[in-house]
């Protein structure tokens, strides 16, 4: 709760005048509401005593029907204001969360789970949200309300009714603070149960089409039934606890007004009290009524709150997987080494890379070769700073990784992973999105490079062909085509190809690598780093490393390879043969 009043705190602070408008207004509406039973009772007083009628009625009756406008229009003006500063919070969690979210390393990611990053930045943060404006607001119209409404019972009207009719309050109070630790518990799992439902609707329709095909469309429904079941009972169970409060004001106020009528009707028997004072006095304990509603609801929402900030603030203080503490702003052209470079997951045993030691000039082209799990895309994830070594250095111009600043290191390089990524947009869009201001003929030309012009211009709409969520409409070999004509677009000083041509045709490959090496003849100084399980991707590079079980058993050219005889040339032979075969 600390934390949560904190961070509310400090958001009233930043919007202080927008809750102090709101607060006067509720204050103003609550005056006007305390001057109604005194009011209605000094005419029930006047009519019975003939003193009162004509003309002074009316305007008695016009005042009550202008304290009612003004309560209107007071309550309409105090809502506006204060959402609109409430949002605000809103917009600033989200804001944070999604910064905090673009800069965590893919550990990170490996730990967490897409549906419940998506449930914490809606359902919580709106649970949040609430807390600050409608729980805060509602608050302060109640206990205004409260402290004028018992000021006037005891001070204004009869202190001995004012006395009695508190009497079963205490009770309401007990049953309050028991009913918000099981609406804490309750909203708590709620959020939980969201956050499964959620993940399992993101995974499902992700994986649609795998799920057609293995026929499991009956299998997902029911699990989706299930955790929609499970998500609608915790959610019931929060709201059956909230209803609980309004039980427990009527009981409270039932008593109460048992109470002030036996009471009352003593003191007008005995003549000690008029019946306009006792009308006053019962019309204020209604009033009673909303600040009694006002603290359950507020503790509901604040309760609801605590348990949303209780799974966001994990989130937006979670330490970042890579560190970024470095003051260089931009890599100047240079030799990229490794220095006995060892890095192991956490999970795994073995080290992933052992011992690493190489060293990529600029201008030359590195090809990594080796069986599954060799350690490939670990290194280029090395190189990116998605992943920090253990043990050894990486060096790009004389500077270790860690001294250059994330974003200049990786505004320096272009990477075209494994399983590329496209964004519901155009195809145009997605090309250019490393360079925005890009021209449509620069567009065109890294799509020419990337060998996939002449198939974009076979779509009817062309460069302008939506390619849906995560590029659905491609095909696998469209998708890395149009990821490498982004990489290539973007023209940076280090190009780093993750099995980027898996996808496409040997002739395909050949005039992609063609191209590359086109491109690095005609800009000096760029390098490549092209790995890969297809040794004809990598025949043309000035350095073969071959790695084995994460270390270097192999390195030197296609030539130098081929004499060592080793598990470079083996593999060439069998694929050459596959290749012949597949010609027949």
């Amino acid at each position: 709760m600390s934390k949560l009043s904190v961070l509310i705190g400090g958001f009233v602070r930043q919007h202080s005048r927008a809750y102090a408008l709101s607060g006067a207004m509720l204050a103003g509406v609550a005056i006007l509401t305390i001057w109604v039973p005194r009011k209605v009772g000094a005419m029930i007083d006047g009519l019975a005593a003939h003193t009162l009628g004509g003309n002074a009625l009316l305007r008695e009756i016009g005042a009550l029907l202008l304290i009612g406008a003004g309560i209107y229009f007071l309550r309409v003006a105090w809502r506006q204001i204060l959402y609109g500063a409430a949002y605000q919070l809103g917009v600033s969690l989200r804001t944070r969360l999604y910064n905090r979210l673009t800069v965590q390393g893919a550990a990170f990611y490996q730990r967490q789970r897409t549906g419940d990053l998506m449930a914490l930045a809606t359902n919580d943060i709106d649970a949040i949200e609430m807390a600050a404006g409608e729980a805060m607001l509602a608050g302060f119209d109640g206990a205004l309300t409260l402290v004028m409404v018992l000021g006037v019972m005891l001070l204004g009207v009869d202190w001995r009714l004012a006395c009695i009719a508190l009497l079963p309050f205490p009770l309401m109070g007990w049953a309050f603070w028991y009913i918000s630790g099981h609406i804490h518990t309750a909203s708590t799992d709620s959020l939980k149960r969201f956050s499964a439902l959620n993940d399992h609707v993101q995974e499902t329709l992700s994986g649609v089409r795998t799920l057609r095909a293995l026929g499991l469309e009956q299998r997902s429904a029911r699990q989706f039934g299930e955790l929609a079941q499970k998500a609608s009972d915790a959610s019931l169970r929060a709201q059956v606890w909230e209803a609980a409060y309004e039980p427990a004001v009527g009981l409270t106020l039932t008593a109460a007004g048992g109470l002030t009528l036996g009471l009352g009707g003593y003191l007008v028997w005995q003549h000690q009290l008029t019946i306009g004072a006792l009308t006053s006095f019962t019309m204020y304990l209604g009033q009673l009524i909303w600040p009694m509603f006002a603290a359950g609801w507020v503790l509901s929402l604040i309760e609801r709150g605590r348990a949303a900030w209780q799974r966001l603030h994990p989130m937006l203080d979670a330490p970042l997987a890579i560190a970024d503490h470095g003051t260089l702003t931009a890599v100047a052209p240079g030799p990229l080494s490794l220095h006995n470079v060892t890095y192991a997951y956490p999970e795994q045993g073995a080290p992933a890379l052992c011992g690493i030691t190489l060293e990529l000039k600029p201008g030359q082209t590195l090809g990594l070769v080796g069986p599954t799990g060799c350690g490939k895309s670990t290194l280029l994830r090395v190189l990116l700073r998605q992943l920090t070594p253990q043990s050894g250095s990486v060096r790009w111009s004389g500077h270790a990784l860690d001294e250059y600043k994330l974003h200049a290191l990786r505004a320096a390089i272009s990477w075209v992973p494994q399983e590329s990524f496209l964004f519901s947009a155009t195809i145009a869009d997605n090309i250019a999105l490393a360079r925005p201001g890009a021209t449509r003929a620069q567009v065109e030309h890294a799509a020419t490079l990337a060998a996939i012009h002449d198939d974009i211009l076979q779509f009817p709409q062309g460069y302008e062909t939506e390619v849906g969520e995560k590029g659905i409409t491609l095909s696998g070999g469209q998708r890395q085509r149009v990821a490498i004509a982004r990489a290539l677009l973007a023209d940076n000083d280090l190009l780093l190809l993750d099995d980027a041509l898996s996808a496409v045709d040997t002739g395909t490959e050949t005039r992609i690598l063609q191209h590359l090496e086109q491109l690095r003849q005609a800009r000096h100084g760029r390098s490549a780093v092209i790995a890969s399980h297809r040794l004809s991707a990598v025949v043309n590079a000035d350095l073969i490393v071959v790695l084995r079980d994460g270390r270097v058993s192999e390195t030197g050219s296609h030539e130098q390879l081929l004499e060592q005889d080793g598990w470079y040339a083996s593999q060439w032979r069998y694929q050459q043969l596959e290749a012949s075969l597949n010609a027949l």
